[in-house]
């Protein structure tokens, strides 16, 4: 391996200029202008979220521009956000940090990372795709955010004592991927390959993480049931457990979490999770399964308005029925996919007028209605 070369042109006045124009956006503001973006729902954690970005500036603002020494200031934070496919957590991120604050901001699939050695992707490469989003310069990527989505995949189903030494060895199931983490998570010192490839030989630099805030995402599925089983539940037989509460059906997908649920460490380890690498997260923030007003506001606001904008650029006048948004919501919400799956219902049906209209009609209107249950497209 060639040694490691020191890091490229570092872009010193850019990285001033831009930590000097970071918008230090008060919390309740930031909370406001996501809606104004087109985020609805998840209070709670957008709250949480909102804060969290504020901090996150206010810290690089007087560690950088002010010259705070790094005892006087608060840590990095590192979040969880934990809530059922659909529920709005990269959509999040990506309003937040990208369009809003504008910081570099990466989300990558964790599922495609192994252990530093073997088939996959090395995990440092994370901090390269951030350092290639912060157009290769090491001090603006040293701000960023990176956002690990499908988190919950990288746990493993093996017990952390099976073996002696079971710390030291090789692993390449989830857990090894959770031990290369460890050191991105803490403020530390880690070598970065400057391309995305396989290969050892390439060029590298070190980067810290001492400012970098990692935000992992996951759905979590069977999480709460296992909080219930390990909690103070009523016990049936040899050791079962009957779950209390709200229940639903224990393959259920569309579950919200409380926040008892996601702050018990025990929880996560039980899970497949090294509970040193869960201590590193700062906050734990459960996401709700969204109600059929807000799919329904997301439906109006997002889906319809692209698909009105698309329709309008064929020359095409789209108009939807209100009880066709009640369907496709109920329809969403039985399939539990969330928001996610409201584009999909709806552009189903739309198809075959799009595929008989465009390009082909100059004028006329396209309606959505709700037919003995059933979606009918009509174009006049």
């Amino acid at each position: 391996m060639e040694p490691l070369k020191k890091p490229r042109k570092t872009g010193l006045d850019q990285f001033v200029k831009l930590v000097r124009d970071l918008p230090a956006i008060p919390p309740k503001k930031i909370f406001a202008k996501l809606e104004e973006h087109g985020y609805h729902g998840q209070d709670e954690a957008r709250r949480a979220l909102s804060l969290m970005a504020y901090r996150h500036i206010r810290r690089v603002k007087r560690l950088h521009l002010d010259g705070v020494k790094r005892e006087s200031v608060l840590p990095k934070a590192n979040y969880l956000l934990i809530g059922p496919t659909g529920c709005g957590k990269t959509h999040l991120i990506e309003l937040l940090f990208q369009n809003i604050l504008k910081l570099p901001t990466v989300i990558v699939d964790i599922t495609s990372y192994s252990e530093t050695g073997y088939v996959g992707q090395d995990p440092n490469t994370i901090i390269t795709r951030l350092l290639h989003a912060a157009d290769d310069n090491p001090m603006l990527a040293s701000i960023g955010i990176i956002c690990l989505d499908e988190f919950d995949k990288v746990a493993s189903g093996q017990n952390n004592a099976v073996f002696a030494g079971a710390g030291t060895t090789k692993d390449v199931t989830g857990m090894g991927v959770q031990r290369e983490l460890l050191k991105m998570f803490e403020a530390s010192e880690v070598v970065v390959p400057l391309e995305l490839t396989h290969s050892t030989y390439g060029d590298h630099l070190v980067m810290s993480t001492a400012d970098i805030a990692f935000i992992a995402c996951g759905a979590f599925s069977g999480f709460k049931q296992l909080a219930r089983r390990r909690g103070a539940g009523d016990r049936i037989g040899f050791g079962r457990v009957r779950a209390s509460g709200s229940g639903g059906a224990p393959d259920a997908i569309a579950v919200s979490l409380t926040a008892e649920d996601v702050e018990n460490v025990a929880n996560f380890q039980a899970y497949g999770f090294l509970p040193e690498l869960v201590a590193r997260f700062t906050r734990f923030v459960p996401f709700q399964a969204l109600d059929k007003d807000t799919l329904k506001n997301i439906l109006r606001s997002n889906v319809i308005e692209r698909l009105t904008h698309e329709f309008d650029d064929e020359g095409l006048s789209l108009t939807v029925e209100d009880a066709v948004l009640d369907h496709v919501v109920t329809e969403s919400v039985r399939r539990e996919t969330g928001a996610r799956g409201l584009a999909s219902v709806l552009t189903r049906h739309l198809e075959e007028a799009a595929f008989e209209a465009f390009a082909d009609k100059t004028s006329g209107t396209v309606h959505v209605r709700l037919v003995q249950g059933e979606i009918s497209v009509d174009v006049d």
